[in-house]
């Protein structure tokens, strides 16, 4: 992208253009960076910012990313035509926009895990703070940059709630906590007693850091090494998992899209391919599953 500032005339200003307007409008960072990039690849290979481009170079370009990528749905190129929309509507040119391509979202239905298949996983590190990371995407359904956010006073074991600070689209949310979670926390902060963020690690020095997305990453990769499940296993097929076993117990559509913090009830739909109909209160499946009902201490 830095190569692309400086070489390509007229694509720096198209770029701070860009990221000025997703900075007012709050909009992810990670999205104006993958846009960037996408664009400073297309401006590099005419040697001119993407605006100055005739439709048939444009039209040309895009074939060439779906050839080069399989299929149109892949990252590379969707974020290019989204990028490209972006910066026709900053600049007003309509006639432009109108010749991209529609992009229609995967058909695929996400990977979950059984309620078997998520005791096996949960219970196979050894460490408490590995156990609990896994627990934390689980119970409480978080996005990976979610878990790794939480600080200590989030925690709240009076309410058994956890507070959810500017989660997708920077909106706060409160999930429920499980006695099983509130449990093993306690446990852990008697022991490590992290001071600011719930989970750190140490940089290379030694000095005490948030803790890692890669670090998030090998915590599930061993895990599921360990475990035997031959399933593909992320952060989020933890949450997918979350999301079904909810309906599964038969929580709402409505109320299982508030604690997934969706915006629109469109994206929660997915998980209709099973459903229960009744409202109740959002709860810890993971209590459900290991029937825990002990009081706390």
């Amino acid at each position: 992208m830095d190569r692309a500032c400086q070489a390509v005339e007229g694509f720096n200003t198209s770029y701070r253009l860009l990221q000025r307007h997703y900075d007012l409008n709050g909009k992810s960072q990670s999205t104006i960076i993958n846009y960037g990039r996408c664009l400073a690849h297309m401006a590099l290979h005419f040697d001119c910012c993407p605006s100055e481009l005739d439709t048939e170079q444009v039209l040309d370009y895009l074939q060439f990313c779906k050839n080069q990528h399989k299929t149109p749905s892949d990252s590379f190129f969707k974020h290019t035509v989204y990028g490209l929309r972006a910066l026709y509507k900053l600049k007003g040119m309509k006639d432009k926009h109108i010749v991209l391509p529609q992009l229609e979202g995967p058909k695929k239905l996400p990977v979950v895990l059984s309620r078997l298949e998520i005791k096996t996983f949960i219970n196979t590190p050894k460490l408490l703070k590995h156990r609990l990371v896994l627990s934390l995407l689980y119970d409480c359904g978080l996005r990976r940059f979610e878990l790794l956010n939480l600080q200590v006073p989030d925690l709240d074991f009076d309410r058994k709630m956890i507070h959810i600070r500017q989660g997708k689209g920077r909106k706060d949310r409160y999930v429920p906590l499980g006695n099983l979670l509130i449990r093993g926390l306690k446990t852990y902060l008697q022991t490590e007693k992290p001071s600011e963020w719930l989970f750190t690690g140490n940089d290379r020095s030694g000095k005490t850091v948030p803790f890692s997305k890669g670090g998030v990453q090998w915590i599930i990769r061993q895990t599921r090494k360990q475990s035997g499940i031959n399933k593909q296993v992320t952060a989020h097929t933890l949450r997918h998992s979350y999301a079904t076993h909810l309906l599964e117990m038969g929580l709402d559509i409505v109320s299982l899209k508030e604690v997934l913090g969706h915006s629109c009830i469109e994206t929660t739909m997915m998980y209709l391919h099973i459903s229960r109909l009744g409202r109740q209160q959002a709860f810890s499946p993971m209590d459900r599953i290991y029937q825990y009902n002990a009081p706390l201490r």
